[in-house]
């Protein structure tokens, strides 16, 4: 009997033809979520996931589930003890979009420091006073936080440092670096100009960034989140974003995805808002769906994966 995939109908169509050409049924769905996965896909041996969340509740009910491949870095939206109690392998795509994550973190940190997304919308309108009055900053001489410095956060600061910046970091082990120095938290958050996080979102980072947090931030600083929306106490960067506590921010993750309409954040003018476009280039989707799809085939085939996340 021919194994099934269950995918997102969005997934690259480089990752469906590795499926297909490995003999396996594409079983695609317009959005990978619990509904949808009940019912079209209860009875597949396989999926490919983007960012919904799955657990106990779904994996329970799919009796043939061998592996749940992420599409991405991150996996906090799969329950890795329900994966394991049922047998499931859980994986990641490590290699496939650190570098994509990185230049889109310049990008949107050149959007801040320019206003360029705001300048844009307001020419648009007509009001080609705007840009006078809403002066941007140079990011040559300031200084940099990079807080989590795994793979992405490494090539931010290699990039940010050919801009000029002084890079500070701080992660939980320390390691070498070339591009800047490591300092303890609380320096991080007093002497950054611009503070970028790149940390895992797991029970040890829920919201690194807090009302505290915020509070020893420069009044003059952006914070740069294309992580994890865990990794910040949204209601509290509102606030701070509200009372000009801090001078921006650049959110592409959030608490609630997609981000609700009727979301506070919308009707901030110091924020840019982004939905989670981070790795959202050709090359990057290629790669993702590319390596998922090769875990599906491995795991289906009897073989360990390459990159698991959890041991069934």
């Amino acid at each position: 009997m021919t194994q099934k995939v269950l995918v997102p109908a969005q997934l690259s169509s480089d990752g469906k033809a590795y499926l297909k050409g490995h003999g396996l049924e594409v079983i695609e769905v317009p959005r990978a979520n619990q509904e949808n996965i009940l019912k079209y896909g209860q009875d597949v041996d396989g999926m490919i996931l983007f960012v919904d969340p799955i657990g106990e509740d779904v994996i329970s009910q799919m009796p043939n589930l061998k592996i749940i491949a992420r599409h991405g870095v991150g996996y906090d939206s799969v329950d890795l003890d329900a994966s394991a109690k049922h047998g499931v392998w859980v994986t990641n795509t490590p290699n496939a979009n650190a570098a994509t994550v990185a230049e889109t973190t310049i990008a949107e940190i050149l959007d801040v420091s320019k206003n360029l997304t705001k300048d844009s919308l307001e020419m648009r309108n007509g009001n080609f006073g705007y840009p006078l009055a809403h002066l941007g900053f140079d990011l040559e001489g300031k200084t940099l936080g990079i807080l989590g410095y795994g793979k992405i956060g490494q090539l931010v600061a290699k990039k940010a440092r050919s801009l000029g910046m002084r890079i500070l970091i701080h992660n939980r082990t320390p390691r070498e670096s070339s591009y800047g120095q490591f300092v303890d938290l609380e320096t991080l958050l007093k002497e950054s100009d611009v503070l970028t996080l790149h940390l895992a979102s797991n029970p040890a980072t829920y919201h690194t960034i807090g009302k505290e947090q915020l509070a020893e931030m420069k009044a003059s600083s952006v914070l740069i989140n294309l992580g994890r929306g865990a990794l910040v106490d949204q209601d509290a960067l509102i606030d701070a974003l509200k009372s000009k506590e801090i001078a921006g921010a650049a959110l592409d993750v959030f608490d609630e995805e997609p981000l609700p309409l009727d979301s506070e954040l919308f009707k901030l003018d110091n924020v840019l808002l982004t939905p989670h476009i981070g790795s959202s280039t050709v090359e990057s989707f290629s790669r993702m769906a590319t390596d998922a799809a090769s875990e599906v085939v491995r795991v289906l085939s009897g073989q360990a994966p390459q990159w698991p996340v959890n041991r069934p």
